[in-house]
């Protein structure tokens, strides 16, 4: 039975709690340093046109796409909770996106790298950015 008193988190884990006290520093395995990392995806559809281009080249000409844009956060220990960043807190993320991106004249690339350095300005444990135009394309900001 769930014992509020105690630090346990929801749910089981291999049929006991979690037990956020017995949480182990970090190790190394094989030469790295163990890391916890988690995502969070968010989605947005814009139109644009991408400047440069040959005329014959599709993206040239207005066209638009439903992306998806994850951040990727990583870290060597948990938080007392047992988090790496709390994922309610990268709602901020969505709320940047609906009100910046729309009718961008850029590259999954460059809003990459745009979205990394605004995100890694309020969240140290960024390490990567992808933005993702169809199923089958993606780009990745990772330093």
């Amino acid at each position: 039975m769930f014992d509020p008193r105690q630090r346990f988190c929801w749910p089981f884990v291999s049929g006991r709690p979690f037990d956020s006290r017995r949480l182990q520093p970090p190790t190394v395995q094989r030469g790295k340093l163990t890391m916890y990392t988690i995502a969070k995806r968010f989605e947005f559809s814009a139109s644009h046109i991408i400047s440069g281009l040959p005329p014959e080249h599709p993206c040239g000409r207005l066209h638009g796409h439903n992306y998806v844009v994850e951040v990727i956060l990583q870290l060597a220990e948990l938080d007392s909770v047992g988090f790496v960043r709390d994922y309610r807190e990268l709602s901020a993320l969505k709320e940047f996106i609906d009100t910046t991106l729309d009718h961008n004249r850029t590259t999954a690339e460059v809003i990459c790298k745009w979205l990394y350095d605004w995100c890694k300005a309020r969240w140290p444990e960024v390490i990567a950015v992808r933005v993702q135009e169809t199923p089958k394309t993606w780009a990745e900001y990772r330093p």
